[in-house]
């Protein structure tokens, strides 16, 4: 599984990610083929059509970023992200510490986007 050094190293994989893609719009993208009318211009066609996008998931001890590639017939996570203590301590207080898969924050995505782009 790829480590953040990995990701930043690999230019083309950087441009790829949809940062603004949640697992709840990826899911409806390419397990709910009916609903993609309803919101936006991007339909998925083929199992061609792929997806790079980050969860945070709360499960265990500590906050963890995955980085996910998803297509009509998987969903692979490729990277495994530790956060720093503050950015993980941030997101679990602004979540209520509860455990789940969530979203990026505003917070996380910059930390990460600053860590991806500045290679």
């Amino acid at each position: 599984m790829m480590q953040l050094e990995d990701i930043a190293k690999d230019v083309t994989l950087v441009n790829a990610i949809d940062w603004d893609m949640t697992h709840e719009d990826a899911v409806r993208l390419y397990l709910e083929w009916g609903n993609n009318w309803a919101r936006g211009n991007y339909v998925i066609r083929s199992k061609q059509d792929v997806s790079y996008y980050f969860v945070i998931n709360t499960w265990e001890a500590e906050p963890v970023i995955y980085l996910i590639r998803r297509n009509s017939e998987e969903a692979k996570e490729i990277a495994k992200i530790r956060m720093p203590k503050p950015v993980g301590d941030q997101f679990m207080e602004r979540i209520g510490w509860n455990r789940g898969v969530y979203s990026l924050t505003d917070e996380v995505k910059s930390w990460l986007m600053e860590i991806l782009k500045s290679n």
